[in-house]
C-alpha cells in the first residue's frame, strides 16, 4: 500500500521572506502592529530580528507568543542563521577604523577603534576618556585616508561633558569646517537613566534617516545609573536595565555597522592589597559586553597611559600619548624634544 503524503497542518500558507519585506508582512504583524513598531522605531526586518521578545510585547500589546513568532519571521527575512567560518570571515572585511589620532593608540588597539564594536574606555577623572570622545567625533569626518570613515556622529551626553567649543577647536586643526564639524554631531542629553535608554532606543530610526552615521559615543555609560541605583538592594534591578542598554548598542553596531566609544567612571577597591585598587564601574555586565576595554592613566609629565585591558583578539598591552590644544597626539620622545 503506497504511503500517503505527509500534509501540512500549518494553517497560513508558505511565505518567502527576504530583508527588504515590509514589517506589515510579516506573520502576526499586519498594519495596525506595523505601526506600532515603527513608532518605537523598528522600521525594518532587521531591526525587529534582533528585538527583544519582552519589548515588541509592550509595545504591540500582544501575547508571548505572537511576538516570538513576529521576531522569528523577520529572523527568517533577515537569513539570520548559522553561516561557516568562511561566509563570517567575508561579513568581517566590513569591519572599519576610526583613528584616534595616535599612531600608538590605534596600534594597541589594532588599527583604531572598531565598528561592529563596543569600546569602553575608564580611568578617573582626567585620564582623558572625554577628549578621546571628542577626537573620535571629528576624525570619524575625516576621509578614510586620514584615519576617518567621512561618518558623521550621535553623542548621548549624560553628565554635561559636551562642549561645543572644544569640538569647534579640534575641527580647525583637522582643516574641517567648525560649524559643519558641529552639525554632524547630534547631541542628545540624558537627565536619567530611563531617558538615557530612551536616546538610545531612538538611534536606530536616526541611522535609517541619516546612513552616514559611523559613530556612536555615550559619555559616560555609568554616570546616571551610578547615581539613581544606591545601595546593594538596587544592584540587580540596575545590573538588568544596564544590560538590556548595553546589548541594544551592541545591536546598532552589528546592524548599521557602525562604532561604539563609551566612556565608564571607576572605583576604588579597598580590598586591593597590591597593586592599583582602581576598578571600573558596571560589574561584569559590562566587562562582558564590552569588546575593548581600555584603562587610561595619567603618566609623567602630563601624558597619559592606555592599557589595553580585554580584546578577542589582541593582546595585553600599553601605549603612550597626549592630549594638547590641538587634540589626541603620539607622545613626543626626549631626543625630539631636545631638537625643537
Amino acid at each position: 500500500m503506497a504511503k500517503k503524503e505527509t500534509e501540512t497542518t500549518d494553517s497560513e500558507p508558505e511565505r518567502k521572506f527576504n530583508e527588504d519585506t515590509d514589517i506589515k508582512d510579516l506573520p502576526g504583524v499586519g498594519a495596525t502592529i506595523a505601526s506600532k513598531l515603527r513608532n518605537a522605531g523598528y522600521e525594518d526586518v532587521i531591526s525587529l530580528a534582533t528585538a527583544n521578545p519582552m519589548d515588541v510585547i509592550e509595545i504591540c500589546e500582544i501575547g508571548e507568543p505572537t511576538a516570538k513568532k513576529i521576531i522569528s519571521a523577520a529572523q527568517e527575512a533577515a537569513n539570520m542563521n548559522f553561516v561557516s567560518g568562511l561566509e563570517f570571515e567575508e561579513r568581517s572585511k566590513a569591519v572599519q577604523r576610526i583613528s584616534t589620532g595616535s599612531n600608538a593608540l590605534d596600534i594597541l588597539l589594532g588599527g583604531g577603534v572598531e565598528s561592529q564594536a563596543i569600546t569602553e574606555c575608564y580611568g578617573e577623572f582626567g585620564s582623558g576618556k572625554s577628549q578621546i570622545a571628542f577626537q573620535l567625533a571629528i576624525n570619524v569626518q575625516l576621509p578614510k585616508e586620514k584615519g576617518g570613515l567621512e561618518g558623521h556622529v550621535i553623542w548621548v551626553d549624560t553628565e554635561g561633558t559636551f562642549r561645543f567649543s572644544r569640538v569647534e577647536q579640534l575641527a580647525k586643526v583637522k582643516g574641517l569646517d567648525p560649524k559643519e564639524a558641529l552639525q554632524n554631531i547630534k547631541v542628545g542629553r540624558a537627565y536619567s537613566s530611563e531617558h538615557q535608554k530612551a536616546l538610545v532606543d531612538k538611534i536606530a530610526g536616526m541611522i535609517n534617516r541619516d546612513p552616514k552615521i559611523k559613530l556612536i559615543i555615550v559619555d559616560s555609560m555609568m554616570a546616571l545609573y551610578r547615581a539613581e541605583y544606591v545601595g546593594r538592594g538596587t544592584l540587580a534591578d540596575r545590573q538588568q536595565k544596564l544590560n538590556v542598554i548595553l546589548h541594544n548598542l551592541q545591536r546598532l553596531a552589528d546592524r548599521f555597522n557602525v562604532a561604539v566609544y563609551m566612556t565608564n567612571q571607576v572605583m576604588a577597591r579597598p580590598d586591593m592589597m597590591f597593586g592599583d585598587p582602581t576598578a571600573p564601574v558596571g560589574g561584569h555586565i559590562i566587562g562582558h559586553v564590552a569588546t575593548y576595554r581600555i584603562y587610561l592613566r595619567k603618566g609623567k609629565k602630563g601624558l597619559r597611559v592606555a592599557k589595553l585591558v580585554d580584546s578577542p583578539s589582541l593582546p595585553e598591552g600599553e601605549a603612550t600619548f597626549q592630549i594638547s590644544a590641538d587634540g589626541i597626539t603620539d607622545a613626543e620622545d626626549e631626543d625630539a624634544k631636545k631638537t625643537k
